[in-house]
């Protein structure tokens, strides 16, 4: 079993950007395929990036393109989300979850909820206008 605990989560203005952070312990962070998902109040919670365990493939939802970057550092046990010019939709409370999914070293497919098997408690991102 692995746990992770997210941070870098904040109040911040239309445009800016904030990083969170992924730690990873228990288990080696390199067993897993990472993904973010993000949850907005009375909405589901939405898949936002992965990446593969070596990190040389990643894939995100349309919405963030562009704008989001997923990356990880294996021997730091941390996956991390770069969120630049950010918007007020971006509003939710993002999580990191780990999964056994399989990734090829340059495709990883989007992922849903019950693909992944362990979750952060999520940290919370609040865009304003």
């Amino acid at each position: 079993q692995v746990q992770l605990a997210e941070s870098g989560g904040g109040l911040v203005q239309a445009g800016d950007s904030l990083r969170l952070s992924c730690a990873a312990s228990g288990r080696p962070l390199s067993r897993y395929i990472m993904a973010w998902f993000r949850q907005a109040p009375g909405k589901e919670r939405e898949f936002v990036a992965v990446i593969s365990r070596g990190g040389r493939s990643t894939t995100y939802t349309v919405s963030v393109k562009g704008r989001f970057t997923i990356s990880r550092d294996n021997a730091q046990n941390t996956v991390y989300l770069q969120m630049n010019t950010l918007k007020p939709e971006d509003t939710a409370v993002y999580y990191c979850a780990a999964g056994f999914g399989e990734c090829s070293d340059d495709a990883c497919n989007e992922r849903t909820t019950n693909d992944m098997a362990y979750w952060g408690q999520g940290t919370q991102v609040t865009v304003s206008l």
